[in-house]
């Protein structure tokens, strides 16, 4: 009875419990910084192992017990799951869980990975848990928790995608304004999918993180019943624990791709030179400085027509790298900047010039308290190469030439996530919800097409701009300069409500009369002067 008991109890535990107690099993230990990657290191390991073991039994099925098949890492490689040596799988990891050299096992597991899987090198951190401070009795508990994510006991569509971004979430939460840089809100990243719809072709990402962007656009195929064989992703980051954190999420969600050899600057080593893609996703550092020497990069290519950006502030540099790289013909790119960038007097002759080309479609201010990085509200702007009358999608598209659509969000911020980051710390951000998505991408939608009836101005809102508009606001890039924009306190009849207020104040100073009245008389009934 008890052990039904005890049974029963184990499976209730929730999936958010089990990722909390890996969260905090290595706390007191270490910096945020390696207590993530060792989480996420044993996490790829489980999950590497839970693969491996699936599709070891399915070679036994179909071919028995015979070694040079069940020990063929090409049999494994073709089903989009990494061979496995013994010692790097994850069931000789539990079973060793509670030796002395558990430390040692774990980052020779890790190593053993790297060697049998090529497109794995680098993604993993070597000699992590030798250096990581932590007892065996930690190291032990940890392990026993992420044993603990099975998909048999969470039956989830999506257990690993879930499970992968959570730990992005949480660690970017609790860490500084540079950890959370590698991650941005999975409702944001969304949001981009649906406005640039990459259904097929090249996506990239110039600065990728956690690889968040790539993520989403291959759940956008799935959400919208596409092909996944049809998008491929590319991609680099400068630091390097971010570049094998992205790595990691890509290879063990089955998501191939390419991030160059190394971690680096996409602006001084660009790895993907002279590529043109059909996509672009990205969130680069807002404000960027230093992304150049003051004499370095003047007369580089990606600046070729405009003003070269200036050292202080990568904004623009960021938008003039992305426009080089879209294909000329068709490509359209999502991204999200500072909304200083709006206005930037600074790079005024950039925009400018951008304005007048007319790379411009979108632009959308975000609610403020959206990412971990900055509590300000920043913008998403959509590039097209092509604003021309056409099919895409099986949508017919209207002609948008010198046309710029502009939303403001800014007060969608009601909806409010709050996230646990340690004991008794919590913080709070605002989200989109997927009927908000919907709702603006069926505005920018609407705006687009051919049949223009299902789009109309709203105050406040969204507002159709012309060059002409641009022209003559000095090519702000500001909804404010042009959404309207309803002063509430006309609706006011200001006689009424000043007669209101006095015969308020009348009442309230007739209470105080009447109050100290009867005080009086208190003090006069028993025989004391008030004078």
């Amino acid at each position: 009875m008890a052990r039904a008991a005890k049974a029963k109890k184990e499976v209730e535990v929730s999936l958010e419990t089990v990722l909390w107690n890996c969260r905090v099993a290595l706390r007191g230990v270490g910096t945020t910084e390696k207590n993530r990657d060792a989480v996420i290191g044993l996490v790829f390991l489980k999950f590497a192992g839970d693969k491996f073991e699936k599709r070891r039994k399915e070679l036994q099925e179909q071919y028995g017990d015979i070694p040079a098949f069940l020990e063929k890492p090409s049999f494994y490689n073709a089903a989009n799951v990494f061979y496995l040596k013994e010692t790097a799988r994850w069931s000789y990891i539990v079973k060793n869980a509670s030796a002395n050299n558990i430390a040692v096992i774990i980052d020779q597991a890790m190593a053993d990975i790297e060697e049998s899987n090529p497109p794995l090198k680098g993604a993993l951190t070597l000699n992590l848990f030798a250096t990581l401070g932590a007892d065996k009795s930690k190291i032990k508990d940890l392990i026993d928790n992420v044993n603990q994510i099975d998909e048999k006991r969470f039956q989830e569509e999506d257990l690993i995608g879930r499970v992968y971004e959570y730990f992005l979430q949480i660690y970017a939460a609790s860490g500084t304004k540079e950890d959370g840089e590698f991650y941005t809100p999975a409702c944001v990243v969304k949001l981009i999918a649906e406005m640039i719809e990459p259904y097929s072709g090249v996506v990239y990402d110039p600065c990728c993180g956690s690889g968040g962007m790539f993520v989403q656009s291959m759940k956008f195929v799935d959400r919208h019943n596409g092909n996944r064989q049809k998008i491929s992703v590319i991609g680099q980051e400068s630091q390097a624990e971010t570049w094998r954190l992205c790595k990691m999420n890509l290879a063990i969600r089955g998501i191939a791709h390419n991030l160059g050899e190394k971690n680096a600057s996409t602006f001084t080593e660009d790895l993907h030179k002279d590529r043109k893609v059909d996509f672009i996703m990205a969130n680069p550092p807002f404000n960027l400085k230093g992304w150049r020497k003051e004499d370095e990069l003047t007369d580089d290519y990606r600046w070729r027509g405009y003003s070269v950006p200036r050292a202080s502030n990568a904004n623009y540099a960021w938008i003039l790298h992305m426009i080089s790289k879209l294909d000329v013909s068709h490509g359209i790119a999502g991204f999200l900047l500072a909304n200083g960038a709006l206005n930037d007097p600074d790079e005024f002759e950039i925009r400018k010039q951008l304005l007048e080309n007319d790379k411009v479609e979108a632009i959308i201010v975000l609610p403020r308290d959206m990412f971990y990085t900055t509590d300000i509200s920043v913008t998403l702007w959509i590039i097209n190469m092509n604003k021309k009358a056409g099919v895409v999608n099986g949508h017919q598209l209207r002609d948008r030439t010198n046309e710029i659509l502009f939303m403001d969000l800014r007060r969608w911020d009601s909806n409010i996530e709050e996230i646990v980051i340690d004991k008794g710390k919590k913080k709070k951000k605002t989200v989109l919800t997927d009927e908000q998505i919907a709702e603006i991408k069926k505005v920018y939608s609407a705006w687009q097409s051919a049949d223009k009836s299902g789009y109309s101005d709203v105050a406040e809102f969204c507002k159709s701009a012309t060059i002409d508009d641009l022209r003559a606001r000095n090519y702000s890039l500001a909804p404010s300069k042009y959404v309207e924009f309803i002063d509430h306190d006309l609706d006011i009849n200001y006689a009424e409500e000043m007669t209101r207020i006095q015969l308020e104040m009348q009442d309230v100073m007739k209470v105080e009369k009447k109050s100290q009245q009867m005080l009086e008389d208190a003090f006069r009934g028993i025989g004391y002067g008030i004078d």
